[in-house]
């Protein structure tokens, strides 16, 4: 049976559903990454969230080591499967049913994790993967559909897939959206599996970005108090960012015939760090001023009174080991830092006026690494140099909240960050001698010196990001495969 063929019959299976159009209120959850040194032990986040009345939780990927830590916590789940994987996936039914049995099925169940979305890939159609992904997504959502069916979970397990906003465009107003040329058909095909499974469509929505990327961008219109240039598109005026960017989603979704599908917030947030319009301010202006809106039910112009199905803030945590390519910001998007301590007031909207602090963080003995006042620095740039090559110093540079602590404040900072990372081994604070231990908190002001994380207590499985859950997958697969041959599958 061809692609085509197939994708027609799921979706005549899924009919008895209809396409409708999800008006509930709103839920704001979160983003948890781990791409960091300094992984708060899973059982604290989950905590720290049942503590904030977090109730939605989307993960990039299915770790296991997270996944044990959630059962019974009452938070609703999504888990991912890597880019890397939908080809595979795509190519084999057999690899899907041993995908859902390793990350689905063996966790849910009464008294499980409650999972309620797979999402099929990590923005797929991302402009600068240059199409590496994009044939392997409806293939791999069928087979994963499929896989779902046999384990008796298709009707409470939804799939999805997180979109960027830049598989849609608009010549000038939010009318004019469609999708970009090349993912119109692959686009329909999604918008017709997810309105026959009830499940939204899910967009990333960065007004961030688009601040941070042109100096010609209205400061104001990137957030949520009014705006000196509004865009005025015919019968709508839009006076932030966030809307005009829904908005054109929705006109691209009504050129493909559905207008009315639900439409959730996979990622949206604010920086605090690492660039100068990214700072404590600006990001609890920008999540208030979302959140608000999100639990007040204002909607769009084009969906007044419907907010987005549910918003994903991103992100729970900092993580200092994400790429800056972007920019430094990158490792600066948590609404709580590294190690679960709260940045700034916020009130999610879930019964708690403010954000609370994750309690029990096992962190390493309180000392510090910095550089040694009694010797000459004039030697310190290739040391300097291999610390933040492998530490994060993004705080250090223009923007960042450490950058105007002078010169030995900067190689104290760089020498910290590496000595936390190392798990204050001693001999990772030599630096032929230009480091020293100290008990004294060398933070000055605004600039924060961590003290890293003792997660020897975790499991040492990592992330499918790092690898290590992904060779177990690929292990379990090809088990799953030789029996199956065998004729015991």
């Amino acid at each position: 049976m061809g692609a085509r063929a197939v994708l027609l019959a799921l979706l005549l299976a899924l009919s008895a559903q209809g396409r409708r159009f999800l008006a509930a209120d709103a839920a704001v959850g979160v983003n948890w990454g781990t791409l960091s040194s300094h992984r708060v032990p899973p059982s604290v986040v989950v905590d720290l969230m049942r503590a904030n009345r977090i109730g939605k939780v989307k993960l990039f990927d299915a770790d296991p080591t997270v996944l044990r830590a959630l059962p019974g916590s009452g938070i609703q789940v999504m888990v991912g499967i890597t880019n890397d994987a939908l080809a595979v996936i795509a190519g084999s039914a057999a690899a899907a049913d041993a995908w859902v049995a390793q990350n689905v099925s063996r966790y849910v169940g009464r008294g499980g994790v409650d999972i309620r979305y797979i999402a099929v890939g990590n923005e797929p159609f991302l402009t600068s993967y240059q199409g590496q992904f994009q044939s392997y997504v409806i293939p791999a959502m069928m087979n994963i559909q499929q896989s779902l069916v046999r384990a008796n979970l298709a009707n409470y397990v939804k799939l999805v897939v997180p979109c960027n906003a830049d598989a849609y465009q608009s010549a000038s107003v939010p009318s004019q959206g469609v999708f970009r040329v090349e993912l119109t058909q692959i686009m329909t095909q999604l918008a017709a599996f997810l309105s026959s499974s009830g499940a939204p469509f899910v967009v990333n929505i960065y007004p961030f970005l688009s601040l941070y990327q042109s100096s010609d961008f209205p400061q104001d219109y990137a957030f949520f108090e009014g705006s000196t240039h509004p865009v005025v598109d015919g019968p709508n005026t839009y006076y932030n960012a966030f809307d005009g960017n829904f908005d054109t989603l929705v006109s691209a979704l009504s050129k493909i015939g559905y207008g009315q599908l639900p439409i959730a917030i996979g990622e949206v947030g604010w920086p605090t760090d690492g660039a100068s319009s990214a700072n404590l301010t600006a990001a609890r202006a920008f999540n208030q001023g979302l959140i608000n809106r999100v639990m007040n039910n204002k909607g769009t112009p084009l969906r007044p009174g419907v907010p987005p199905a549910d918003v994903y803030l991103f992100s729970l945590f900092d993580e200092e080991q994400k790429s800056i390519l972007p920019g430094n910001f990158e490792r600066h998007w948590g609404i709580f830092s590294f190690d679960g301590q709260a940045k700034y007031p916020l009130n999610l909207g879930l019964g708690n006026p403010v954000l609370k602090n994750a309690k029990e963080v096992p962190y390493l003995p309180s000392r510090w690494c910095i550089a040694n006042p009694a010797q000459n620095l004039d030697s310190v740039a290739n040391h300097l140099k291999l610390a933040c090559s492998l530490a994060d110093c993004t705080r250090l540079y223009y923007g960042g909240s450490c950058n105007g602590i002078g010169e030995n404040g900067n190689v104290s900072y760089a020498f910290n960050s590496y000595y936390q990372q190392q798990k204050q081994d001693a001999k990772s604070c030599n630096f032929d001698g230009l480091g020293m231990i100290t008990y004294l908190d060398p933070s000055m002001d605004d600039c924060h010196f961590l003290v890293g994380i003792d997660d020897s207590r975790s499991s040492a499985v990592s992330s499918c990001g790092c690898g290590a859950c992904c060779m177990v997958w690929f292990l379990f697969f090809w088990v799953f495969m030789y029996l199956r041959m065998m004729g015991f599958g």
